[in-house]
């Protein structure tokens, strides 16, 4: 299948894709907050720049976005132009996801990844959030996993 774009616009197309807070990092934000959780954004002091940090529960928090991070889901295509070229894209961008996660863990940290397809609205977030992380009431303490 040919792409249905140009070259040109196609690149304009993937240059706007945004790496902080896009929209999904921005409802997970909200979310968290409205959940009573204190947070940082893009912890640079950290392995892979975790989007969110809690550092009180010790746990960081990636948002990712099902295509650029292989998610598996109905989002998660493979453009038919240059294959190869995205398929080693892909590899790299896994890869380094479960190298960074591995860091982090080592390191005492709790990885929270969230998936773009599992959100969609504030109260998803909500709900996925309190699956996914500790109890706002535990003793941090005691959130080491």
């Amino acid at each position: 299948m040919v792409d249905h774009v140009d070259s040109q616009k196609r690149s304009d197309i993937m240059r706007a894709v945004q790496t902080k807070n896009g929209r999904y990092e921005l409802l997970v934000r909200s979310a968290l907050h409205r959940l009573g959780y204190r947070f940082r954004i893009h912890g640079r002091d950290l392995p892979g720049t975790p989007d969110i940090v809690l550092p009180k529960w010790k746990t960081v928090v990636f948002v990712h976005g099902c295509y650029w991070h292989r998610h598996g889901c109905s989002k998660t295509t493979t453009p038919k132009t240059n294959e190869k070229f995205w398929l080693r894209k892909f590899e790299t961008n896994v890869s380094r996801d479960l190298s960074t996660s591995d860091h982090l863990r080592r390191m005492g940290w709790h990885v929270v990844v969230v998936w773009q397809c599992e959100l969609g609205s504030l109260e998803k977030a909500k709900a996925v959030l309190q699956r996914l992380l500790p109890s706002r009431d535990s003793d941090p303490a005691d959130s080491e996993r």
